[in-house]
């Protein structure tokens, strides 16, 4: 097949597609992609070229009218790709035997779940409540969690590329933020020969921070980058060639970057559980008057405590004349290439799922989905929500091995 060596978006699936030939799958899924209705959401779970794939492995696909519209892919698409075109959300939840979706389900979507339906999507620990958890588990819903999957090599897949679209973003918005425009300082990341360029404090050393730090220096700000990781320090010390100032994030230290910093990007979080909070209000108080802060993890509840979750069309707020940022879904504004990275992870566990013939089956062998379930057999199966929420919980490979 021949490809414009210039349209780099084709260039950059073509090895999935490729290495994704038809395999024969053990049992064929009736998996529904619904339209996502939830803050501004614009991004969606599989690309045409995904449902190809998944037709091709014996798969029935239903794509909700118009899901696909805001990354630009239009139903005819996904109708020549071999999907079933669904005039309603309602008609495709019945028909599905799996939902996969972006966003967690809303009340409504809740309602048109059917029983011992398979739940693929992402969970938003920070505002994740026991009533919906209960309606999962009162349905026997097998839930997958995007935050939760986790490969055999300790990499979290779908978090990774949604981290790294969200760190890189991050930087770009705080650049307009502090342009007059927006009612920032008017001042320029970089600076220019002469003057001083601006000064970047990234708090939490993770794959968000490597690529906020990664863009805020290609913009040539100064860069401090603070964790209590000393290892996770280490390595992006190294891996910037010591051009970034590393330091722990205790309070002393905390304190003194935010008085100096035009730009805050709060980063910080352990996988599966709330982001821990470590940026106080006097903190807040004590930045210049028009510097920005931006929370890349408000959906896990946030790093600062000044933040409040904030959406696409109306995305900032000022405390303390500080410009506040707290989008939850970042990567949605850039809906398009968030959903080609969305597809080129979850298209292979779809077919494993059908390879291997059940969802009990494909738990058992695929340690990435195993660790992505939270709820199976009707019962909670992360000690971290169970302890949150004060709810009971059953380690899952118990439940698996016991055929419960």
């Amino acid at each position: 097949m021949e490809l414009n060596p210039f349209d780099t978006e084709q260039l950059g699936i073509q090895t999935l597609e490729k290495s994704l030939m038809k395999t024969k799958s053990a049992r064929s899924l009736k998996i529904g992609l619904p339209k996502e209705t939830s803050n501004d959401e614009r991004r969606i779970s599989l690309t045409p070229g995904g449902v190809s794939i998944l037709v091709a492995n014996g798969h029935e696909i239903y794509v909700e009218k118009n899901a696909g519209a805001d990354a630009h892919f239009s139903d005819n698409e996904y109708a020549e790709a071999g999907a079933e075109i669904a005039h309603s959300a309602e008609e495709l939840f019945k028909k599905s035997e799996m939902i996969v979706k972006v966003a967690p389900p809303t009340k409504t979507e809740l309602g048109w779940m059917q029983p011992n339906q398979i739940l693929l999507s992402a969970l938003h620990l920070g505002h994740t409540t026991p009533d919906f958890l209960n309606s999962l588990i009162k349905k026997g819903v097998c839930a997958i969690g995007y935050e939760y999957i986790k490969s055999r090599d300790n990499e979290f897949p779908i978090v990774r590329m949604m981290h790294e679209i969200t760190g890189s973003m991050a930087v770009q918005i705080a650049a307009h933020y502090l342009e007059n425009s927006s009612d920032g300082q008017g001042i320029m990341l970089g600076g220019i020969s002469g003057i001083p360029p601006a000064t970047v404090a990234i708090l939490g050393a993770g794959i968000t921070g490597e690529y906020a730090a990664r863009t805020a220096l290609g913009y040539g700000a100064q860069v401090f980058v603070m964790d209590n990781d000393l290892a996770m320090l280490r390595r992006l010390e190294n891996s910037f060639d010591r051009r970034i100032i590393t330091a722990t994030a205790n309070h002393q230290y905390l304190s003194t970057a935010l008085d100096f910093a035009d730009v805050v990007i709060g980063a910080a979080m352990t996988e599966g559980e709330r982001a821990p909070c470590w940026v106080t209000d006097p903190m807040v108080q004590s930045m210049k008057s028009g510097s920005v802060i931006v929370d890349t993890v408000i959906d896990q509840g946030g790093c600062i405590s000044t933040s409040v979750p904030t959406t696409h069309s109306n995305p900032v707020f000022k405390k303390y004349d500080v410009v506040h940022y707290c989008v939850p879904n970042i990567p949605s504004n850039v809906a398009r290439t968030a959903t080609y990275a969305l597809n080129n992870v979850i298209v292979p566990y779809l077919v494993d799922l059908g390879d291997a013939g059940g969802i009990e089956e494909c738990l058992w062998n695929n340690t990435a989905l195993r660790n992505g379930a939270y709820i199976y057999k009707k019962h909670l199966t992360k000690k971290g929500l169970a302890e949150q929420f004060e709810m009971p919980y059953r380690d899952i490979e118990m439940l698996i091995a016991s055929q419960i």
